[in-house]
C-alpha cells in the first residue's frame, strides 16, 4: 500500500510540474515582442479560429488576398505536426497565414471578418471542433495591429457580449501544415466535414461580407 501511495504521489507531482512548465512556456510566448515580417507591398496576417479548413476558404475569397496557407502558430515546440498539435501539448493552434495586398484590403477589415465569421464566445473551439488547438487567437506584428484587435474586442464586449474568447498574441513563428491540409475545401468538395460544417460557415460569411468577396466566388 505504501509503495502504491508513493507511486501515486510521484505521478501527481509529475503532472503538476508538467502543467506548470507548459503554462510558463505559454506565458513566455504571450509576453514576447512580436516579429514584423510585412513589406511595403505585401502583408501577412495570422488568425486561429477553429479548424483551418473552414477559415482558409473564407479568407481566400476576399478581395486583395493573394494566398492563404494552413499551419500552426502560438506554441513553443519546433516543427509541429497535425498529430502532435492535436495532443494539446505543444501550445500551438491551427492557424492560417493570409498573404494580402494592403492597398486593397486592410488588417482592420481582416479582423472584422474574423469576428464576423465565428462564435465569438466559444472558448477553445468553433462549432464541433473543440480543444486548445482550435482556440481563437489573432496574431499581431506591431502595436498598431495590437490596438486594432484590443479595440475590436472591447467594442464587442461593450455592445453585445459578456465574454470574447479570442486573445491577441505576438506573432513569432508560423509553421506550414502538411500538404494535404492546403486548399482542403477545393480538393475535397464532397467531404462530409466540408459539406456539413465548412460550407454553412462560408455561406454565412458570404451573406454578411458580400461587398469584399471576389466575383469568382
Amino acid at each position: 500500500m505504501k509503495n502504491i501511495l508513493i507511486i501515486l504521489l510521484l505521478g501527481i507531482n509529475f503532472c503538476c510540474t508538467n502543467a506548470q512548465t507548459l503554462n510558463e512556456r505559454q506565458i513566455k510566448i504571450i509576453n514576447s515582442n512580436p516579429i514584423e515580417i510585412n513589406t511595403s507591398d505585401e502583408h501577412r496576417a495570422y488568425f486561429a479560429s477553429g479548424c483551418f479548413w473552414c477559415v482558409e476558404a473564407i479568407y481566400e475569397s476576399i478581395i486583395g488576398v493573394k494566398e492563404v496557407i494552413n499551419g500552426y502558430s502560438g506554441g513553443f515546440t519546433n516543427n509541429p505536426t497535425y498529430e502532435i498539435v492535436n495532443t494539446e501539448t505543444t501550445g500551438h493552434a491551427e492557424t492560417i497565414e493570409v498573404i494580402y495586398d494592403p492597398t486593397k484590403i486592410s488588417f482592420k477589415q481582416l479582423v472584422e471578418v474574423y469576428f464576423g465569421t465565428q462564435n465569438v464566445e466559444q472558448i477553445n473551439g468553433q462549432g464541433p471542433d473543440t480543444g486548445k488547438q482550435y482556440r481563437s487567437i489573432i496574431f499581431y506584428q506591431n502595436e498598431e495591429q495590437k490596438n486594432i484587435i484590443i479595440n475590436k474586442i472591447n467594442d464587442l464586449k461593450n455592445c453585445c457580449y459578456d465574454n470574447i474568447a479570442a486573445v491577441a498574441y505576438p506573432f513569432l513563428k508560423f509553421w506550414e501544415a502538411e500538404s494535404y491540409h492546403q486548399d482542403f475545401k477545393d480538393n475535397n468538395k464532397f467531404n462530409s466535414y466540408i459539406l456539413n460544417v465548412s460550407n454553412p460557415r462560408f455561406d454565412k460569411f458570404k451573406f454578411k461580407f458580400s461587398e469584399i468577396i471576389k466575383k469568382t466566388y
